[in-house]
């Protein structure tokens, strides 16, 4: 690839509404306020971005205005600085700022987009991928009646879904996930996902989970509870997988070396960037760890991407890259994520693999912050 030089970087913060609220351990969400980059060059190419950030630091440190911030004072004048640069290139040349791994991941994104448009070709054919589709699964949040869980499950098995993942937290876990296994059968993959909900003291009552024959259990403990989630892993059947554990490729061989990750969810932007996520990719199927893409409701920018990193080979789980309807009523790209027969399409256009519906993104843009050097 080209080195690129940029000229401009664009900071656009967008609103979405969820077609239906999305409640997890760590709160509920009805809306999504997202803040996209755009990466423009002397070479006159374009290419953006999408970072995963919250608005509210509750899954991670990282929330929206903490990387607008990171961004304009730190991160954008070292990437100007750097003259011409490949995506490659911008891990390092940001590596020297502490954390914010989702500003840095964005950044790379945009790069990535804007090199593979320049160069004519698609993010799976860089990557080496050659499955044309990936299995499709959907995330389910808590919702507040067991009837209501199961007519949702119902119609996303009804749409077609490879895997259901359930949201679980103390109070709402046995009971729900029984029945929702009742309801699917036993040939539908299903698991979990705590999002930290749970601590040590709650080993045996999470050893209850093991009769239901759970495809993993994802991120039971704090983030930094390592050793409890090895002890936990040892102590249960259903293989424990690490979510907001891995913030790094050294963080993910730590926790495979010691036993604390027998399943690891990767998101590219928890990890500092796609090309980061083929590193611990690489590396977890090199020692047989099964890995597969999380998702942070994205929109069709970080779907796109999310489908050619999930087509590689190492990807053995459906991921949570699920239809674009599934959150929302109109996404902010012209061809959106859907399901056919269980599986998303690889997108095969130049870049990352997708084309803004620009109309529609001016018109639930709340703001636009244009920086250059």
């Amino acid at each position: 690839m080209s080195p690129l030089t940029p000229t401009e970087i664009e900071l656009r913060r967008i609103h979405l509404d969820l077609v239906t609220p999305f409640r997890t351990s760590f709160g509920s969400q009805t809306s999504r306020e997202i803040l996209l980059i755009g990466l423009r060059t002397s070479e006159g190419v374009e290419g953006w971005g999408e970072c995963v950030a919250l608005i509210d630091p509750v899954y991670s440190p990282e929330y929206v205005d903490g990387v607008v911030d990171v961004i304009d004072r730190f991160m954008a004048p070292a990437l100007f600085a750097a003259g011409p640069s490949r995506a490659a290139d911008v891990v390092e040349t940001l590596g020297h700022f502490k954390g914010h791994q989702m500003a840095k991941a964005a950044l790379e994104m945009a790069f990535l987009d804007a090199e593979l448009r320049a160069a004519g070709t698609t993010f799976h054919q860089r990557l080496g991928a050659n499955r044309d589709r990936v299995p499709s699964g959907v995330s389910v949040g808590i919702f507040g009646t067991i009837d209501e869980l199961l007519a949702a499950v119902q119609g996303y098995i009804d749409e077609g879904y490879a895997r259901i993942k359930l949201k679980i937290e103390p109070g709402w876990d046995i009971e729900p996930v029984r029945l929702v296994r009742e309801l699917i059968g036993p040939e539908t993959g299903l698991q979990v996902d705590a999002n930290t909900a749970y601590t040590r003291a709650d080993i045996e009552h999470l050893r209850r989970l093991d009769e239901f024959d759970l495809l993993l259990i994802e991120q039971p403990l704090e983030t930094d509870d390592l050793l409890g989630h090895r002890d936990l892993a040892r102590a249960i059947n259903t293989p424990v997988c690490l979510d907001e554990s891995i913030e790094s490729f050294t963080q993910a061989v730590d926790a495979v070396e010691i036993g604390a990750a027998e399943i690891i969810n990767i998101k590219p932007g928890r990890v500092g960037g796609y090309l980061t996520a083929v590193r611990i990719h690489d590396m977890c199927r090199a020692k047989n760890i099964p890995v597969w893409c999380g998702g942070m409701l994205e929109t069709g920018i970080g779907r796109a991407a999310n489908c050619a990193l999930a087509s590689l080979d190492g990807f053995t789980l459906p991921g949570d890259i699920s239809a674009s309807t599934r959150f929302y009523a109109r996404d902010i790209v012209l061809e959106p994520i859907a399901i056919v027969d269980g599986h998303v399409a690889v997108p095969d256009a130049p870049g990352l693999g997708f084309e803004l519906d620009n109309d529609f993104l001016d018109s639930i843009t709340s703001s636009v912050q244009r920086l250059s050097p």
